[in-house]
């Protein structure tokens, strides 16, 4: 792979939000990490439409909460491309209870995969993108993380600490060329929220000033331009992408 390629790694990406971003990266000349931890099937489909529509991937399988891993794909990114102009920190779990009622194991899980696999990506990635003095980190957040959500305090509670962490590593990165910034996605149409009752869903979509659930396209959407030189005096912010759910 030659050094002057765009190169881009998404965690999750097998499906959702990540299939989404994977495939519009790709189809702007990205060569495309497809990162997944346990569904080859559905990474393997994301590589196939990918070269279908004339694009590059790669596989990079791994558990993003597992430093091993986490060392593992960057080592693959260094020995395949030598370099990485843009991560999007994706990958993301739930294990949803009410705050009374949920155990530690789920707790744990959460956080482990939802804030420190986060972190463990960005760091490898900072790594290598402050010897090249460039790059760009999108980290997928949620609205859950601005305004909290019932049943949800594990995943709210790791989706709050990624604005923080993006803020954070955008102030100690933007010397070295690198833009760290995030997008909160709102209700999205994914596998998540297909497996919520049609009554919660249809007063969901009620509460939302556009009335109709977003696609993990317009996330993608939102990703590529905080990627692209349209955006390349935009730093530490976080772009709601949610019909105007959270205002």
């Amino acid at each position: 792979m030659a050094e002057t390629a765009l190169t881009a790694l998404v965690t999750g990406a097998s499906r959702g939000i990540g299939r989404a971003a994977a495939i519009h990266l790709a189809s702007l000349g990205y060569t495309v990490g497809i990162n997944y931890a346990g569904h080859k099937e559905e990474a393997e489909s994301v590589c196939r439409e990918i070269e279908r529509q004339g694009g590059a991937s790669v596989l990079m399988q791994g558990d993003v909460s597992c430093s091993s891993d986490v060392a593992r794909i960057y080592q693959s990114v260094k020995e395949q491309w030598g370099h990485i102009d843009v991560l999007v920190n994706n990958a993301g779990i739930t294990r949803d209870a009410l705050l009374i009622r949920m155990k530690e194991e789920d707790w744990n899980t959460v956080i482990r995969t939802n804030l420190t696999g986060a972190f463990l990506m960005l760091q490898g990635a900072s790594v290598l993108m402050m010897k090249q003095r460039h790059g760009c980190i999108v980290n997928i957040t949620s609205v859950v993380g601005l305004t909290g959500n019932v049943g949800q305090v594990n995943y709210a509670a790791a989706k709050a600490g990624l604005i923080g962490m993006t803020k954070t590593a955008a102030k100690e990165l933007a010397g070295r060329g690198i833009r760290v910034n995030a997008v909160a996605p709102g209700f999205i149409q994914t596998s998540m929220t297909q497996a919520i009752p049609d009554k919660i869903r249809e007063g969901m979509i009620s509460s939302i000033p556009m009335k109709h659930m977003g696609t993990p396209e317009n996330v993608a959407d939102a990703v590529c331009f905080l990627v692209s030189e349209q955006a390349s005096y935009i730093t530490g912010q976080v772009l709601q992408v949610d019909g105007g759910m959270v205002m």
